[in-house]
């Protein structure tokens, strides 16, 4: 056998790679190690057939542990091994534009641009617009990309998030993931595991202010990630964030299915740490919530009662970015949101009496509170108390009402069916005049 790594910079590795040949380039790099098929399986503990079929077949979403096993054998570096999965953007100073594409994305900007202004989106279009270039084309970081840097941005950014600032949140999502895959260039475990909670929060943001084509894009990114990782926390929290895209585009069964599949992983771990413990109880709400929105009654009242007992043995902390803070107060404002979702306004408003904003530790979640509260409210068919929860919220953290599209269909409505109502003249009149 040869002991020399393979060139990855050869015309043949970019043609592959270029290609997204997944089972072509590991061939390559096996050859070009000398390694027979029985080679690769007895280093990576598989049999020679599994290493043929893979070889020769085309690539499905389980086959990504024997994926990274066998990268990690044939020396394949991780941007190589990004690219290849179609997870990793090209870096904007190697690749040439292309006059046709750009012709075409210029049309499909145009055609977005015109539907985003109609929806009202608070996020300047520029600054929208810049983050779906940058998706398809990864700028250069802007500091040095180490772990250290990586996580004081990525906790920057949480708190933007938690704070309700999608503007400033979306101006720094392009850099913190340049930086989060400069970091993971050499496919250590740990940098996999940072960057799939960097597009974990990228997803919950753009889901939040409705820009759904983009979070698709992250979420899946996230996902790859975060089973290259090997890690099951890292792949629940991406399953999560999924399972919010999933949701908006009216896939409830299959938000549900795939949330149980990661809370199983969780819980085979054994929860024997409080960030496994912590995870598995959020799954269980995240369930529940799936449930709810594919009309699964049993299932979702089920799992929110599991969460609401599985909550009460935990710590209130956060020990690392990828895994939760589970409370009482958390888990009985995912009940609000999953009554709500069988249907059930009453029950809902009733779940949520208990609850104060000061249980909550975020503007986000005080705000997301309240909306929830709303919308329980609008479907019991309240115009007053739906308008007084909108107003709590708009105190709370503005975004929360201001940039999700839902919230502001539901002030739309009410302006229209109810412009006599006090509180629906206050609400209008502080939504305009924040956005103004």
């Amino acid at each position: 056998m040869r002991t020399h790594a393979p060139n990855w910079g050869s015309p043949r590795a970019r043609a592959l790679i270029e290609a997204g040949d997944v089972g072509g380039l590991i061939r390559w790099a096996r050859v070009e190690l000398g390694w027979r098929q029985v080679d690769l399986g007895k280093a990576t503990g598989y049999s020679a057939s599994a290493v043929s079929r893979l070889e020769t077949a085309e690539r499905s979403a389980t086959d990504l542990d024997m994926i990274r096993n066998f990268a990690q054998a044939l020396f394949i570096p991780a941007g190589a091994l990004a690219a290849v999965l179609r997870v990793a953007p090209p870096s904007r100073t190697k690749v040439a534009a292309d006059a046709g594409r750009h012709t075409e994305a210029e049309e499909d900007s145009m055609r977005r641009r015109s539907l985003l202004q109609a929806a009202g989106l608070a996020v300047p279009l520029s600054v929208l617009n810049g983050l779906d270039e940058s998706l398809a084309l990864l700028p250069s970081p802007a500091s040095a990309p180490t772990p250290s840097n990586l996580m004081a941005q990525f906790r920057r950014a949480r708190a933007l998030f938690d704070g309700g600032n999608h503007k400033k949140l979306v101006l720094a999502l392009p850099d913190l993931l340049a930086t989060g895959h400069a970091c993971a260039e050499d496919g250590e475990a740990g940098d996999y595991v940072r960057l799939a909670a960097c597009y974990d929060l990228a997803t919950e943001a753009l889901s939040k202010i409705g820009r759904y084509s983009a979070s698709r894009i992250t979420a899946d990114r996230s996902n790859i990630f975060s089973e290259l990782s090997g890690s099951p926390l890292a792949a629940a929290t991406s399953a999560r964030a999924f399972s919010i895209v999933l949701r908006h585009e009216d896939r409830g069964a299959t938000a549900q299915r795939v949330t149980l599949h990661a809370a199983a992983k969780v819980e085979a771990t054994g929860l024997t740490t409080p960030a496994q413990a912590a995870t598995y109880a959020q799954m269980l709400c995240t369930v529940a919530y799936a449930a709810a929105q594919a009309g699964d009654r049993d299932r979702a009242l089920e799992m929110i009662g599991a969460a609401e007992l599985a909550a009460k043995l935990l710590p209130n902390r956060h020990e690392r970015p990828q895994t939760f803070s589970v409370t009482p107060a958390s888990v009985a404002l995912y009940k609000v949101g999953v009554l709500w979702g069988l249907g059930d306004a009453g029950a809902a408003v009733h779940a949520g009496k208990d609850l104060h904003p000061g249980q909550l530790p975020t503007a986000e979640r005080r705000g997301r509170f309240h909306t929830d509260m709303a919308r329980a409210w609008w479907q019991w068919g309240k115009a007053d108390e739906t308008a007084v929860a909108l107003l709590a919220a708009h105190r709370e953290a503005p975004a929360e009402v201001r940039d999700r599209p839902s919230m502001r269909a539901i002030v739309t409505e009410l302006a229209e069916r109810h412009p006599r109502t006090a509180s629906v003249r206050q609400l209008t009149a502080a939504v305009h005049a924040r956005s103004a």
